[in-house]
């Protein structure tokens, strides 16, 4: 059933960098004035973003086309005077498209990246509430040769969102480029793509992504089985030098360095797989079995979860796992990845001051508000979630000798609370009771609730023995170090933050400019790390410019942790069943 509300946005100048956009809201009205809202965040993304900053020129009509007095109320809303048998109100505005990230809208010549939370007003009093889950009419208007890809069913710039998370959810992507499409177990997968230069992708690169893409997604299927949901689309922005990815229902936008399809860029290509194989696999963990206290959105407040640890953190652990036996990765880029990790993980100590529960309950404040000081207090639910995670795979591995693994109870979360009538959202004890019904998993609750809800850092040594994995360190020459994050700004070679047990800390501050080395002049980070690695136990004197004054300090090289973060064989019979495919 049609809810009378029509969604419509301008695209046709997209130099100007503006949407221009027309809601439509149909009678019946429910009362004397109706209430809009606009979202404050986006699922996903937990941090207050205001895209209402980008929101100008609102024009009020009622159906005669007679301007009517609106009034901005609180931080996100529009108070609307409805006249006594109005047809129809209409809201116009120009929303500003300029923030390249894959949570935001963005549109030059090339293209047109709309995301719904950064687009639209949304009715919240006003009309019987219940309009707002039924079908909307969603409708874009773009150049003559731009083509429009989006989840939502529909075409040639007409859609149809089925409820207000539908809407909410629906990005669209618009552009010169083909859409790519191809048949996965009966699935329709489709990807568009862009280039934020206009760098064009060698054909041979993208037909190697896709049969690698393709991989990734019949081992989804293996585990969870085949989706009910029919179609799915992949947006691919390529850059200079961001990243990010956001999922969506059936959908997802992934950025990545556009290297990352060049040869020569192996690395980043399996970083681009890796970051898809995440995304897609939000769509059953976060986009369908989700926290209750996400059913439903909230969107104008901030909603807190102690679950990122899970819905984030386990996503990085098994969407690699599934790179892995899909075949897209090997066991050795694996290593490579796992070894960055462990490198990550031991340059912090907030371990040993935040759990992964408050990591994920303050993400608001937290992970995405960073200082240079947040690794000696905080943690990231998704690294540290990851490596929790697959240390109660291990665990849970041994002492069901092999029978289950933590993918497995995610797979039985998901068929109880995330499948068509039963998507009620879980909290701890759904995890929790999950777990210790399992085979194996009997004397696993309180296993679980240290390694989540206390301060210490995961048993990594113990899960890789389990696993017959061996680590050692990466240097077998003993090496200097500083400890410093640097960061090069225009020239200028600029300390960052400070990695754990850093010799410069005390002496250093973030901001500060470092000039010269026992006399040398340092215009590259590199030449800090040559000058440290060969001069352990020196004291070398840095001349630095702090706030604009020059500077002398002494800071001791001292010997870099020798931390084991390289595997260095591949795995017993248990590690072998684990990333064995399922396909």
């Amino acid at each position: 059933m049609s809810s009378g509300i029509t969604f419509s946005a301008d695209a046709t100048q997209p130099s100007s960098r503006y949407l221009h956009i027309d809601i439509t809201v149909s009678a019946p009205f429910t009362a004397k004035k109706m209430i809009m809202r606009f979202p404050r965040w986006v699922p996903g993304s937990y941090f207050m973003r205001e895209p209402l900053q980008y929101v100008d020129s609102i024009e009020v009509k009622d159906h005669q086309k007679t301007s009517l007095h609106w009034n901005r109320i609180d931080v996100d809303g529009l108070e609307i005077p409805i006249p006594e048998d109005c047809k129809e109100i209409s809201i116009q505005y120009r929303v500003l498209c300029y923030e390249m990230t894959v949570r935001s809208n963005h549109m030059d010549d090339s293209h047109l990246h709309l995301m719904p939370p950064f687009t639209w007003w949304l009715p919240e009093s006003g009309i019987d509430t219940q309009r707002m889950e039924e079908i909307h009419t969603v409708k874009l208007s773009v150049p003559k040769d731009w083509s429009i890809s989006t989840q939502i069913p529909g075409k040639n710039g007409e859609y149809f969102a089925d409820g207000r998370d539908e809407l909410l959810d629906g990005i669209m992507e618009a552009n010169p480029n083909r859409e790519l499409s191809w048949i996965v177990n009966g699935c329709n997968h489709r990807m568009k793509w862009w280039d934020a230069g206009g760098f064009k992708i060698e054909e041979d690169r993208l037909n190697l992504l896709i049969e690698d893409l393709t991989k990734i997604i019949e081992e989804h299927h293996a585990l969870f089985g085949i989706p009910e949901w029919k179609d799915y689309l992949t947006v691919f922005h390529f850059t200079e030098n961001n990243r990010g990815g956001l999922e969506h229902l059936r959908s997802q936008t992934s950025m990545m360095p556009r290297k990352c399809l060049q040869q020569g860029h192996e690395d980043d290509y399996n970083q681009l797989l890796s970051l898809f194989s995440h995304e897609y696999l939000h769509q059953w963990n976060v986009k369908r079995l989700k926290p209750k206290k996400f059913i439903p959105y909230d969107l104008q407040k901030e909603v807190h979860t102690d679950l990122l640890w899970w819905f984030e953190g386990g996503t990085s652990w098994l969407g690699d796992m599934i790179c892995l036996r899909s075949g897209a990765w090997d066991f050795g880029v694996w290593c490579k990845d796992w070894k960055k990790k462990l490198e990550r993980h031991f340059s912090g100590n907030g371990m040993h001051k935040e759990s992964l529960c408050a990591s994920s309950h303050d993400a608001w404040i937290h992970l995405y508000r960073p200082n240079p000081y947040a690794r000696e207090s905080r943690i990231s639910y998704y690294l540290e979630g990851e490596l929790v995670l697959f240390c109660l795979d291990a665990e849970l591995r041994y002492r069901s000798k092999g029978l289950h693994g933590v993918d497995d109870l995610m797979v039985e979360l998901y068929k109880e609370h995330g499948t068509i009538g039963n998507r009620d959202g879980i909290d701890y004890k759904d995890i929790r009771s999950k777990l210790t019904s399992m085979k194996g998993g009997r004397l696993l609750g309180k296993w679980l609730d240290r390694a989540v809800q206390e301060q210490i850092p995961p048993d990594i040594n113990r899960a890789m023995t389990l696993f017959g994995l061996k680590l050692h360190a990466n240097e077998e020459k003993k090496v200097g170090w500083f400890g410093l994050r640097t960061v090069k700004k225009e020239g200028r070679i600029m300390v960052s933050s400070f990695e754990d047990g850093s010799p410069a800390r005390a002496e250093l501050m973030p901001q500060d400019e470092i000039i010269a080395i026992d006399g040398s002049r340092i215009l590259e980070t590199k030449q800090l790390q040559a000058y440290a690695k060969n001069h352990t136990g020196r004291k070398a004197n840095l001349i630095i410019s702090r706030q604009g004054v020059i500077q002398s300090k002494t800071v001791e090289v001292l010997e870099k942790p020798q931390n084991q973060t390289v595997v260095s064989n591949d795995g017993n019979k248990l590690w072998k069943r684990a990333i064995a495919s399922k396909n």
